[in-house]
């Protein structure tokens, strides 16, 4: 029940002078282990470096980043005597160079989502991995699309396999680490509640307005636009969407060969390479920029005990566990860690966990 250092520091002088009080009062405050519960502050890794599958240039849609959004409400038909029903958004985000596929599913089930898959697969082409959520979200409005995920990975991983796709799913409770699709997301909803507004669409209507939207997220700038007259137009993710079939075979590179021995279509391909050129020199660019999370908050070894953060609980209510190990990523730093609470083991990302004293700093408590 003590106060903040300030106060305690001088309810104790009124008995005693401590030397260097002042420190003293923080050290006591900032290891009291009921307070550091109370406060319920989570640990923050230093911002990781980019996967390769984002700074490699390769076809589109060849690392790709799944996520659901929604409910939207359609009637199933026209006319008098309809039905107003859900639908759901599922987007894919290329992990390169942002190129946005919208589709609309009827409902939530395992059928349709790989259907869905199937449509995407036969007009983009088949993707080497695709990276998703891993379901486990008990906000309000998305607890029914984490659920889904959750439900659905084993049957994924066999559809996968079967397709010769990796599946892989990122840690519970990090949003942060999908941060390119649920920023598309955002996107694909601005436009879309402007355009709904309180109004009910058909299915066909929808996935329409769907494709019309992704129309619009294509043709965004990857880059801040030039201020050279030059330049006529921005580098966007359609630029690598239009010039090549499906199943076109990699072509060898044409830097060195002269303009005038070219054929028409190793012209076309030399074009193409152009925008991959561009997206090296200055879209990458902007890429290194860390705005945040320049640096750890705080170091989490095995053998700590720390407190599972819930979103639906207060900080005293969130469980208990110790460290068992720590994932690096390829920094060797450290963002997600296995505990062992009372309910076994779980996996979670630093930021979703707050670390108590250990017994070292308790000593001179």
């Amino acid at each position: 029940m003590h106060a903040g250092p300030q106060l305690l520091l001088a309810v104790v002088r009124e008995t005693v002078w401590p030397i260097n009080g002042r420190n003293l009062a923080r050290r006591t405050v900032n290891n009291c282990a009921r307070c550091r519960r109370l406060r319920g502050i989570t640990l923050q890794p230093k911002m990781g470096n980019l996967p390769s599958q984002r700074i490699t240039p390769d076809y589109p849609f060849l690392s790709v980043g799944l996520d659901f959004a929604g409910p939207f409400y359609i009637v199933n038909r026209k006319g008098r005597g309809s039905r107003v029903i859900k639908c759901y958004l599922c987007l894919f985000v290329c992990l390169r160079y942002k190129c946005i596929h919208l589709e609309a599913v009827s409902d939530l089930s395992k059928d349709a989502f790989i259907m869905t898959l199937r449509r995407f697969i036969g007009r983009r082409g088949k993707p080497a991995e695709i990276f998703s959520d891993n379901g486990a979200n008990f906000v309000a409005a998305a607890k029914e699309i984490g659920s889904f995920l959750a439900e659905i990975q084993e049957p994924l991983y066999h559809f996968a396999s079967q397709q010769s796709i990796k599946f892989k799913f990122i840690p519970a409770y990090t949003p942060h680490f999908g941060g390119i699709w649920e920023a598309g997301v955002k996107s694909a909803k601005y436009f879309i509640r402007r355009v709904i507004g309180d109004s009910h669409f058909t299915f066909e209507e929808i996935s329409t307005l769907f494709a019309q939207v992704e129309a619009i997220l294509n043709s965004r700038p990857l880059c801040p636009l030039s201020s050279n007259p030059n330049d006529l137009l921005p580098l966007s993710p359609g630029h690598f969407i239009i010039g090549r079939p499906l199943t076109a075979l990699p072509t060898p590179t044409l830097e060195d060969v002269k303009e005038s021995q070219l054929r028409r279509y190793e012209r076309l391909e030399r074009t193409h390479r152009h925008f991959w050129k561009r997206w090296q020199r200055e879209y990458l660019s902007e890429l290194q920029q860390r705005t945040n999370w320049k640096a750890s908050s705080s170091k989490l070894d095995i053998g700590d005990m720390v407190l599972l953060a819930d979103d639906n609980a207060s900080p005293l209510a969130w469980r208990l566990g110790r460290v068992t190990r720590l994932i690096s990523g390829p920094d060797g730093i450290s963002r997600v860690a296995d505990i062992l609470t009372n309910r076994g083991n779980v996996r979670r990302s630093l930021v979703r966990l707050c670390r108590l004293p250990t017994a070292e700093e308790l000593k001179g408590y």
